[in-house]
């Protein structure tokens, strides 16, 4: 039995699991501080993972190394690709899940990996080093402390070097269903408390923010001959970049279903009780995945709301009320429920809550997600202030790798905007903060036609692969399907097609026909022509289709390179001239309010940040374009 390790993760939620994991199989000596080791990875709320953008952050986990997106494939009832009506650089992989198996593979992943332990019991109190030298270099960087260990509840102290913290929605977590109050951080688990004081106690600010969840229900109470089916994927795919998973079998439906005006006056019937209304929550609740409640109020003109109903498992009778997420009391919502076509006979399993808990602006922290106060500490998840298992799981991705790059003495690893969908997601964080809960859209991204879902593990795997997340076996598929990516390019490039033999199917797919002999490359720019059709009109181009066995996967990216070369090289070309911001460091420490020059707002909101780059202070709000001119001045061109 140890009692000193090198890192401590709290919390074995979805962060807690991608940081413990991650630590362990780079070599740091881990614990994973769990209150529930049954619920590893628990999927407290909507069974799925993925997503519009959301899908893309997972693909870029599993690129890096992590292991959601492996998870995620294993456990998969149903896969769908959304937004393939769009471009490329909208498609977002989503997948329904099976609620127990996906935490029983995170349990079971955890249990197997090397360098990693497990201890159950609940965090009450952070230890610190505060023998701190003034003159110090970490002191000069704005530390008061180093991280010295946890207490847990049962009264185990464990010494570490770094902390990451996890903690999710539990943190001083309190639960809300109409008159109702108990203290939780999900139903049927206890809150942790001691935690937050800790923190308070070092000089962290920390808030209140309010997420919710709906009702679960019994399937055999449910009439689905009255709902609409929405079925998967034809043809599903997966997350994972690995060549041993298959994608699902077997897809399970989910069902369309809709609320109506007699729902909306039973559930506005509740509205004086709710926690939501009335004052009692204070915690900032998340935009865009409103409350039933928001949405009649926001929306008082819609006569009807879409909701999904969605199965949490092969083997059980739970269903998951997606859209219907509530606080309300729990007989407004039964009978509303009832009043829902299929639903009349539905027996609830139990009602939706709301839940408010304890964050920690994330502008407290440095990109590598380590805190600017304490030396050695780390928060990744929810407590940063960020809705979502993928956003938490990326998160603790990134404090798993960093907080062992520390302590192993080599450089941080942080993601540029431009590079992943990750670099945007802790960059917003760090450098803007959060006035409520923080979701990923496509539209957060500058740079959308390079973070593209299919490009994740060209982006980001010679990087997960440099501090030693990936495999030689990884590496080597890897490398091979760059290679047939780059050989079937090279292959349309130097394939002259004949007027002959292509007219007829230019016209069929609604395309001008040649008047002379043209490249596969330039006839593959145009709309509506595909590898995949085109291949059928050239025995050539099939017959090197398959000779090469080209995947449908490398047949894509070469199809998306190709036809959206133009846009992709004007996005580099972009990327490039704003990284050169990012090449002007400011010192540690440097002292904005010296510089009269600068407007009082920007002094204000530069000193509070401190950022490291120029690039990073011209994202800052408040500070204007002439603030970032006298910066580049100050600090040279």
């Amino acid at each position: 039995m140890r009692l000193d390790y090198d890192i401590i993760v709290i919390g074995g939620g979805h962060a807690g699991c991608e940081a413990a994991a991650t630590a362990a199989k780079l070599g740091s000596k881990t614990l994973l501080l769990t209150m529930d080791m049954t619920k590893m990875g628990n999927m407290s709320c909507n069974p799925a993972v993925g997503g519009v953008a959301k899908g893309q952050i997972v693909r870029e986990i599993d690129a890096l190394g992590g292991e959601m997106g492996r998870i995620t494939d294993l456990t998969t009832i149903q896969f769908r690709m959304l937004n393939r009506s769009k471009g490329p650089a909208m498609w977002s992989p989503r997948a329904q899940c099976d609620k127990a198996r996906f935490s029983e593979e995170w349990l079971r992943t955890l249990e197997n990996t090397d360098d990693l332990y497990i201890w159950q019991d609940a965090a009450v109190e952070l230890l610190y080093d505060e023998d701190y030298d003034p003159s110090s270099p970490s002191a000069a960087r704005g530390y008061r402390c180093h991280i010295r260990g946890v207490k847990t509840r049962m009264g185990v102290e464990f010494g570490c070097k770094a902390v990451i913290l996890t903690a999710g929605t539990f943190l001083e977590g309190m639960m809300h269903c109409g008159a109702a109050h108990a203290e939780g951080g999900r139903a049927g688990d206890a809150a942790s408390h001691g935690v937050t004081a800790s923190l308070v106690k070092m000089g962290f600010e920390q808030g209140r923010m309010k997420t919710g969840t709906p009702s679960r229900l019994d399937a055999r109470t449910i009439n689905f001959d009255a709902l609409e089916p929405q079925y998967g994927d034809e043809n599903p795919c997966k997350f994972s970049f690995r060549t041993d998973i298959e994608p699902v079998k077997d897809q399970l439906p989910c069902f369309l279903v809709y609320t109506s005006p007699r729902v909306h006056d039973t559930l506005k019937s509740g509205f004086e009780l709710s926690p939501l209304f009335n004052g009692t929550i204070k915690g900032i609740g998340p935009r865009y995945c409103p409350s039933i409640e928001d949405k009649l109020r926001t929306f008082a003109d819609k006569q009807q709301h879409q909701l999904f109903l969605e199965p949490e498992g092969r083997n059980n009778n739970e269903y998951y009320l997606n859209g219907f997420s509530s606080s309300l009391p729990w007989d407004v919502q039964w009978k509303a429920l009832h009043q829902i076509s299929g639903l009349e006979d539905v027996h609830i399993y139990r009602p939706g809550y709301a839940i408010e808990y304890d964050y920690f602006p994330p502008t407290q922290l440095h990109h590598t997600l380590e805190t600017k106060l304490v030396e050695g500490l780390y928060f990744a998840g929810q407590v940063n202030g960020t809705t979502g298992y993928e956003e938490a799981d990326a998160q603790g991705l990134m404090a798993g790798i960093n907080a062992h790059q520390k302590l192993a003495g080599k450089e941080p690893v942080v993601l540029q905007r431009d590079e992943a969908y990750i670099g945007v997601l802790i960059d917003d964080l760090v450098t803007k903060g959060v006035d409520e809960p923080y979701r990923m859209f496509t539209s957060r991204a500058e740079y959308r036609i390079l973070l593209r879902q299919d490009n994740a593990d060209l982006r980001l795997t010679p990087i997960g692969r440099r501090i030693g997340l990936i495999s030689e076996k990884r590496w080597a598929d890897f490398d091979k399907k760059n290679t047939l990516v780059e050989s079937f390019i090279s292959f349309a490039k130097g394939y002259s097609v004949k007027i002959t033999e292509i007219n007829d199917y230019l016209k069929s797919v609604g395309n001008e026909p040649l008047t002379q002999g043209r490249k596969l490359y330039d006839i593959l720019t145009r709309n509506n022509v595909t590898i995949a059709s085109i291949a059928e009109a050239l025995p050539r181009l099939k017959k090197f289709i398959a000779k090469s066995e080209l995947s449908d996967e490398v047949i894509e990216e070469a199809e998306i390179q190709i036809k959206y070369r133009g846009y992709i090289e004007r996005e580099r070309f972009i990327a490039s001239k704003l990284h050169r911001l990012e090449e002007v460091k400011i010192p540690e420490g440097f002292d904005f309010f010296s510089m009269q020059s600068l407007t009082i707002e920007a002094r204000q909101k530069l000193s509070r940040i401190r950022p490291s780059t120029i690039g990073q202070a011209s994202r800052i709000p408040g500070v204007s374009p002439a603030d970032v001119n006298v910066l580049l001045v100050k600090f040279g061109r």
